[in-house]
């Protein structure tokens, strides 16, 4: 028996539900690369990403996942041999480090325990005592979607600020721009990479790099520089040379269609709304865990992200409960990655995302628990519920 038949709810942190907007977007001829309107949409784009990113700087449109901006970044201002400090709150820090001392680069990694956010006075003090000035960049990531924690990037960056070093500051807003805010320029952020499929609510494929003053001086004296990711090879006079190449035509409709649906309801709006329906499933799981089987994995209220929501699990594997979701009920809940494979799920609430499709996807993980026998705290979808009720007001 099965009640699965309908629109299946895709609750993982990215690829995010695409808006039916912006898949008819893409459902057009293509347009010969140097017609003047994908022109205009190619400069249309960059200068609304650094909107997004909260910058003045200039933005690049890469045809490539966040793994792609990853590279980008390192590459265009970095050596080989240089050091960088990774901050660990999750997998993604940790891979992006990696990324990076597969270049060539010694990435020394600040051991976080997936559980809180980075502290920021002690990167200040891993960089006050740098005194040599060997360390390049500083990697974070604001929100971690394997843990679910959420990094205070302004206050890593006056740390970095206030160390008086002159690293360059990374940040990967891949899983936060267009849900939370994001202030680049006010964060002493140098540059910020993110990619088309969470926030975003495009498909995947697309990835976007900002890049700050301090970051441009790097980039000159940069011995990684390649042609595809290079800065400088991108901003030649030719619409082809600002993608490398054929411009991802498609990709570009859909984002158009995906940043108008954002700036329609307002970036404060989407913060808003993202705000309200994490807590939303905050509240279901923290009745959840009554039953001493759920849990937050992130130990600290300030520390859970608006973006995802991370379950851990004592003594039960999770795969039988995301399989009955899924299998059951047409719901697609996130696995643990890295360390918390087997040991917990995650629910997405980011991107196109509303009170109804939340509370759904809270109303099934619920049955399936009931179903399975779990242990819970009941009511969980009614805390939801008594909260959103008392919240969004009429």
């Amino acid at each position: 028996m099965t009640v699965r038949a309908g629109r299946e709810f895709l609750a993982v942190p990215g690829p995010t539900n695409v808006p039916d907007e912006v898949l008819q977007a893409m459902h057009r001829p293509a347009l010969e690369i140097y017609d003047a309107s994908l022109i205009a949409l190619t400069d249309e784009l960059i200068r609304d990403l650094s909107r997004l990113f909260g910058t003045t700087a200039r933005c690049f449109i890469y045809t490539a996942n966040g793994h792609g901006a990853w590279e980008a970044a390192l590459t265009n201002v970095l050596s080989r041999g240089d050091k960088i400090l990774v901050l660990e709150s999750g997998r993604f820090a940790v891979d992006w480090g990696e990324a990076a001392a597969r270049l060539g680069i010694e990435a020394d990694v600040v051991k976080g325990d997936w559980r809180r956010a980075v502290e920021p006075a002690e990167i200040e003090q891993r960089l006050r005592d740098d005194k040599a000035g060997a360390i390049k960049a500083v990697l974070a990531v604001q929100i971690e979607t394997s843990s679910g924690v959420v990094n205070d990037i302004a206050a890593i960056g006056r740390a970095i600020k206030a160390a008086g070093h002159e690293a360059l500051f990374m940040v990967d807003a891949v899983a936060s721009l267009g849900c939370v805010s994001f202030a680049m320029d006010d964060w002493n952020v140098d540059i910020a990479v993110a990619g088309s499929q969470k926030g975003l609510m495009s498909p995947p494929g697309l990835s976007f790099v900002a890049a700050g003053p301090r970051a441009r001086e790097a980039h000159r004296k940069a011995g990684l520089r390649t042609p595809y990711w290079d800065w400088t090879a991108r901003e030649g006079e030719h619409h082809y040379a600002k993608h490398g190449g054929t411009p991802p035509v498609h990709m570009m409709f859909a984002l158009r269609a995906a940043l108008d649906l954002l700036f329609r309801e307002g970036l404060e709006n989407a913060f808003l709304r993202h705000r309200l329906l994490a807590e939303a499933v905050r509240r279901t799981v923290a009745a959840w865990s009554k039953g001493n089987v759920l849990s937050f994995n992130v130990v600290a209220p300030a520390d859970r992200s608006d973006t995802v929501t991370t379950v851990l699990m004592e003594g039960y594997d999770p795969r039988p409960l995301r399989d009955y979701c899924d299998f059951k009920c047409g719901v697609v809940l996130g696995r643990g990655l890295g360390k918390l494979s087997g040991k917990a799920f995650r629910i997405a609430h980011m991107g196109h995302i509303n009170a109804p499709m939340m509370l759904g996807t809270l109303g099934v993980i619920e049955m399936g628990l009931r179903a399975l026998r779990i242990p819970h705290g009941h009511s969980g979808v009614a805390a939801a519920v008594d909260y959103l009720g008392e919240t969004v007001k009429p």
